[in-house]
């Protein structure tokens, strides 16, 4: 059996799976937790890749790859250092420099910077992007950033640690991840060092100076590293949303909705998109192809903190929105528990609507949580067919979705049909399949069947969207 190791350094935890490299079967896993909170320490992500990694037989592995969380700012000293604790994508200080640099790139009018961004990088900055965290690190903590001499992604600084050269010229990245910091253009496949010494008020030259990964082909083996005390081939790694649609070998025509700390709904597509809204981000996928993806913030933790209102566990409250007739008595909840990134309005807040002695039940209050969730990402795969997306089918992912009471609404809600894959670490798999393509060539990453189960009843209830859609704020 040949075996294949796939990392997932999510914003939570960090997952070491090692796969049958003829399957695609996960045969063990190691698990891990990161610190909570917006900024966190490098050195954390590292410590709990070590702590999973320890977890799981590594004898004979072929090669790995890291998937990681997006955006996030880590930003290295001339010595490789990390300067200050990375920013994570959920991180919304730097709105306000978002919102600058749109106005900055339209001579004055935010309008006309969107359409700039969105045919320069195919994506309008919004508080999540590396490129606003590098501006509010400027404007912020300037001493800091005049010591940057190489800025990195979480899952570059993970495969940079794990080569263990030090040198900041063997840091790596791929298009994926590279295009969601803001300054790289996926569809010309180069960083933009023009919007890269804007971000930092810095000179052409002196931005020509630091070091930002090397974009590596999705099938490359990028170097040697050591593993759990292991020598191992690596891959060039990915962002997280595209390690899941790796992971589940998406085709034009499948759409992921994903629920997790975040909501993500994005489909694989063989062209770039340019969305002058901003809605749309127009990423890159793993395999060379593109991944125009929706993010909003609330997912999983509007549940985590409905529960804790209604003093219940998880399990209890899908009992509880199961029990309630759909669209909760008419009380509708607005998720925006941490403001929004799409639309972008990070200074947003969750609402309760429709609030009646008889609305206002734990049961309505449970379902009706459920309900904004997922009519949020109704809105999210809107925004995607609005641009011209194809949709088949839904396949509906995330720590949240393993909720009865979320597949059931979202069965209800969705237009298109709704799948439900087989529980599994799509994202350390998508990992652990390109790993197994860099060791073994070719042009195309290695077949691995993706089990799945349909979910009845799509889209019969559409006046649970339109109500929610009466009450948003935009």
């Amino acid at each position: 059996m040949t075996k294949l190791v796939g990392i997932d350094s999510s914003t939570q935890s960090c997952k070491v799976v090692v796969v049958d490299g003829d399957t695609g079967q996960i045969v063990a896993t190691g698990r891990a937790p990161h610190p909570a909170g917006t900024e966190v320490a490098p050195s954390a992500w590292w410590d709990a890749l070590q702590e999973a990694a320890a977890q799981v037989d590594l004898d004979d592995v072929a090669a790995a790859a890291v998937a990681g969380q997006q955006h996030g700012m880590v930003c290295l000293d001339a010595e490789g250092q990390v300067i200050r604790d990375a920013l994570l994508w959920n991180d919304t200080r730097s709105a306000q420099a978002a919102a600058d640099l749109i106005v900055e790139f339209g001579d004055g009018d935010a309008v006309r910077g969107a359409r700039w961004w969105a045919d320069a990088v195919g994506s309008v900055p919004v508080a999540s992007y590396t490129v606003t965290k590098l501006r509010w690190l400027a404007d912020h903590e300037p001493e800091n950033a005049s010591r940057v001499a190489a800025v990195a992604l979480p899952h570059d600084w993970l495969t940079w640690k794990l080569l263990g050269t030090g040198r900041l010229d063997d840091l790596v990245t791929d298009r994926s991840d590279a295009s969601g910091t803001g300054y790289f253009d996926a569809g010309a496949n180069e960083y933009r060092r023009d919007i890269l010494a804007a971000a930092l008020r810095i000179d052409d030259d002196a931005a020509d100076r630091i070091v930002l990964p090397r974009v590596a082909a999705p099938n490359e083996v990028v170097g040697v590293g050591v593993l759990g005390g292991r020598q191992v081939n690596l891959g060039a790694g990915m962002g997280d949303n595209a390690g899941s649609a790796l992971g589940m070998g998406l085709v034009a025509g499948d759409v992921v909705a994903s629920i997790g700390t975040s909501g993500v709904v994005c489909g694989v597509s063989d062209v770039p998109s340019r969305d002058v809204s901003g809605l749309v981000s127009g990423f890159a996928d793993a395999t060379g192809r593109f991944l125009p993806l929706v993010c909003t913030l609330n997912g999983a933790r509007v549940l985590d903190a409905t529960a804790r209102v209604l003093d219940v566990d998880h399990a209890r409250l899908s009992d509880l929105a199961l029990s309630a007739d759909s669209g909760s008595g008419g009380l509708v909840f607005v998720p925006y528990l941490e403001g929004e990134r799409t639309p972008n309005l990070p200074e947003a807040t969750g609402t309760l609507h429709g609030l009646t002695l008889g609305s206002m039940t734990p049961a309505n209050l449970a379902r009706a949580a459920v309900e904004g969730i997922v009519c949020s990402l109704v809105d999210a795969l809107t925004c995607l067919t609005d641009g011209g997306a194809r949709v088949d089918r839904v396949l509906l992912t995330g720590g949240a979705a393993a909720s009865p009471a979320l597949q059931a609404v979202a069965a209800e809600l969705f237009a298109a049909p709704v799948e439900m894959p087989a529980a599994g670490e799509y994202v350390a798999l998508g990992a652990a399949r390109q790993a197994a393509w860099a060791a073994g060539g070719g042009e195309e990453p290695p077949a691995w069947p993706l089990a799945s189960t349909p979910l009845w009843g799509h889209g019969k209830a559409p006046e649970v969207v339109e109500r929610y859609r009466s009450v948003r704020p935009w």
